[in-house]
């Protein structure tokens, strides 16, 4: 079928798929009753209103790294509060190094786990123990960054948590003393409303994730044993993202490789999880030179290091995206499902740019069309070899290596 009528089609999928079900119809009436039910507050002893405060964000790398500059405004607003974060233990290295956060705890949420789900009643049961765990420590507010997570929205409002803050989204508002209108803006921005309703000091917002020296020496040694040219910037090439559908194909970035390659001096590096070297593999053998092949080799702290240090990172919407970001690293992002205007990387728009599909039923915001045909939703494998290298070549030349008035 011709693109247009793609998209129409994927157009009605993707509402059938954001339509409420028939169970998650009767969960929401279940979910309205148990909102009336009377829950008495922790016990509380000389504690002050201000004195702990609970963040609660179920997602992995990105979504989490979107968070920093709430996470920053919170402590500036709350300077002596006791500031808990609870983390699914994938997000938990993210923040160990943000000194805002006192204390972080970690849950492994229901829907985020990647495993395969218990009963039906599991998620209900984990909700109550996560609960009682909660009360024991005892909390003034709460804040639930996840707009629909009315799961972390319902874990609050059973823990007693005077004070619940996120946003009326579904299910979650019911749950929460402070429940904000949502408007459509950037995640950061999002993040921040939730913390500050003054929004005037946005456009100073950065992440700036700190990189430590012991990671720096440790990807310098890395690099030297793995091959790669110490003698001139390198360019990262992150090979995969947290959904197949996300993926551009093998053979483009190949080609885009080559095209920088001829370029600019220095090595191309490809980074990825290790169930990424694959990817990885498929475009290294597309290559006419060997790229240096990263993949699995990093944890957090030294991927951080290793994108630090980039003269650009490029690859497709991804944690490791946002973390070149919020590490200074230059940025080309692609974008097919997800929704640029609030999950682009963060930061001076010259030094982060994205390329997008141009099919008409972007960003559809579904990311697993499983029992579809993969090639009915080709959202970003319609992504060119041009556009990418037209815009990598537009940060190179307004970046460090080019305008260093741009890089933050």
């Amino acid at each position: 079928m011709d693109k247009e009528t793609l998209a129409h089609r994927n157009l009605r999928m993707a509402e059938a798929f954001h339509t409420p079900s028939l169970m998650e119809q009767i969960r929401s009436t279940g979910l309205r009753a148990v909102a009336r039910l009377p829950i008495p507050p922790p016990p509380r002893g000389g504690a002050s209103p201000d004195e702990r405060i609970l963040v609660i964000r179920p997602d992995h790398l990105g979504d989490v790294l979107l968070t920093l500059p709430a996470l920053r405004r919170l402590r500036a607003i709350y300077p002596s509060a006791e500031i808990h974060a609870l983390l699914g233990p994938w997000s938990a290295d993210t923040l160990a190094p943000i000194k805002e956060i006192d204390l972080i705890l970690t849950l492994p949420f229901p829907g985020f786990t990647r495993a395969e789900g218990g009963s039906l009643a599991a998620p209900y049961l984990l909700a109550a123990q996560t609960a009682q765990r909660l009360r024991r420590i005892g909390y003034n507010r709460a804040y639930v960054l996840r707009r629909d997570h009315w799961w972390a929205a319902l874990v609050a409002f059973l823990a007693g948590v005077p004070q619940r803050i996120g946003y009326d989204f579904g299910d979650t508002g019911r749950f929460l003393t402070d429940a904000l209108p949502y408007q459509p803006m950037h995640a950061v921005a999002a993040n921040l409303r939730l913390v500050d309703a003054d929004q005037s000091h946005l456009p100073k917002v950065a992440l700036n994730y700190p990189v430590d020296e012991a990671s720096r020496l440790a990807v310098r040694d890395l690099l030297r044993h793995s091959g790669a040219d110490l003698n001139a910037p390198y360019t990262v090439i992150h090979v995969g993202s947290g959904a197949a559908i996300k993926n551009w194909n093998p053979e483009k970035w190949a080609r885009t490789a080559d095209a920088l390659r001829g370029d600019l001096e220095g090595s191309i590096i490809l980074t990825g999880s290790l169930h990424e070297s694959a990817l990885a593999e498929q475009i290294a053998a597309r290559m006419k030179i060997s790229p240096v092949n990263l993949t699995g080799a990093t944890d957090l702290p030294r991927l951080a290091a290793l994108l630090a240090d980039a003269r650009l990172v490029m690859g497709s919407d991804s944690g490791p995206l946002h973390l070149a970001a919020a590490v200074g690293a230059p940025t080309v992002t692609l974008f097919g499902a997800a929704d640029p205007d609030e999950f682009r990387p963060w930061g001076v728009p010259a030094s982060h740019r994205i390329v997008v599909s141009t099919i008409a039923c972007r960003p559809c915001r579904v990311l697993d069309w499983s029992g579809d045909d993969f090639a009915n939703h080709p959202c970003v494998h319609d992504i060119s070899v041009a556009d990418v290298l037209e815009n990598a070549r537009r940060v190179l030349a307004a970046t460090a290596y080019g305008d260093s008035t741009n890089r933050e």
